[in-house]
């Protein structure tokens, strides 16, 4: 009961999911429970009590990120229905052993919280994409470094940043969601190469800036940059084709259209310096008003009606593998080709964890520092 289980426990209170229920509530820290049993909820202090109780059909489970697999796997074995926060596993390999258990128990759903899916903004670059508008995939870049952290933060939980608590730093906290729909939108890439800066803007010992290149089998490239410490930051992903150019960047989505295929122009001009004319237009969207919600009414009906998920568990792995892959790269030197060796990665991550000799100061910031956009 974090700050994200606090977001999940208010809108279910609140009624925004229709058929479902908040019943039980479970944290190891007995103060952040009172609220709850007040309003009549079972708590616990226990999750492994919470999922033996009988008390629910279904958890959502928002824990440090090696809790992820181990909790996950115990409720789907006590046959609940499990939806796990991002991300869905610290690495690769647990992500499979979580997803293994769940394809053993076909009948219970495992989705995992990647509210982005349901936003409009990308919902309108998917239909840019699969209605063919932009024609021939050529170039991606991602660019989005507004994911600024203080010191604070990573002073205000042992498990924060450190190989042994997270499993990784910006790529596998604030960048998971990035990743999902990047992965969402294109597809898995065949290869990655990395180049991750471990504790670049503070006192950490995991990723806190990194650049890496993306290359697809179909010949589509790209690179992703991101960083917590630069500020202001800015946030540009841009989709570049044969018949335009989408840019997402400051809530608005502009597409400038070719009016001819620029790589059918190139075969057949004549004239060395021309190019296709442009026409530019925005590309209207809202914002969702309660994607977290929606993700929860989804999941509500793929357990009562067998609604196909927007998010599927095993879907998850995705953003878990591009973030392995750009860190596992890095240290190595080499580009990783793509199904990463998840085995090979969890051996490297527990010699990181072996050797590491970091000494964390914990200390409580004074302010609730989650107002922060879910929108990224």
């Amino acid at each position: 009961m974090g700050n994200i289980g606090r977001h999940h426990a208010g809108y279910l209170l609140e009624g925004k999911v229709s058929r479902c229920e908040l019943r039980a509530v479970c944290s190891t820290s007995p103060d952040k429970l009172a609220l709850y049993r007040d309003r009549g909820l079972a708590v616990f202090g226990d999750a492994g009590e919470l999922i033996r109780s009988g008390t629910v059909d279904a958890v959502l489970i928002a824990t440090p990120h090696y809790q992820h697999t181990t909790q996950g796997i115990a409720a789907l074995e006590a046959g609940l229905h499990v939806m796990v926060e991002k991300p869905i596993s610290a690495h690769k390999a647990d992500a499979e052993r979580l997803l293994a258990c769940a394809a053993a128990r076909p009948k219970q759903v495992l989705a995992g919280m990647f509210q982005l899916r349901v936003e409009p903004r990308y919902a309108r670059l998917r239909e840019l994409i699969t209605s063919g508008q932009l024609g021939r995939l050529q170039r991606v870049s991602w660019l989005i470094t507004d994911w600024f952290r203080t010191d604070a933060y990573y002073a205000s939980g042992g498990w924060r940043a450190t190989w042994r608590g997270e499993g990784g730093g910006v790529l596998l906290n604030q960048c998971l969601h990035n990743l999902d729909v990047l992965a969402w939108l294109l597809g898995m890439p065949a290869r990655v190469r990395g180049f991750a800066q471990l504790g670049r803007w503070h006192n950490i010992e995991v990723e806190d800036q990194v650049t890496a290149y993306l290359e697809w089998a179909d010949g589509l490239n790209g690179v992703f940059i991101t960083s917590t410490g630069e500020a202001p930051g800015t946030n540009r992903l841009e989709l570049a084709g044969s018949r335009g150019k989408a840019v997402l960047e400051n809530n608005r989505i502009t597409f400038t259209q070719n009016e001819a295929d620029a790589l059918e122009w190139s075969r057949t001009a004549t004239v060395g310096f021309s190019k296709p004319a442009t026409t530019e237009r925005d590309v209207p969207f809202e914002n969702h008003p309660a994607p977290h919600a929606a993700i929860m009414e989804n999941f509500t009906a793929a357990i009562l009606d067998g609604a196909p998920l927007i998010a599927p568990g095993a879907e998850g792995m995705h953003s878990v593998e591009l973030a392995n892959s750009m860190v596992y790269s890095s240290l190595l030197g080499l580009p990783v080709e793509l199904p990463l060796d998840g085995a090979a990665w969890e051996r490297e991550l527990q010699r990181l964890i072996g050797a590491s000799k970091f000494q964390k100061e914990v200390r409580e910031m004074t302010t609730d520092d989650f107002a922060q956009s879910f929108r990224r």
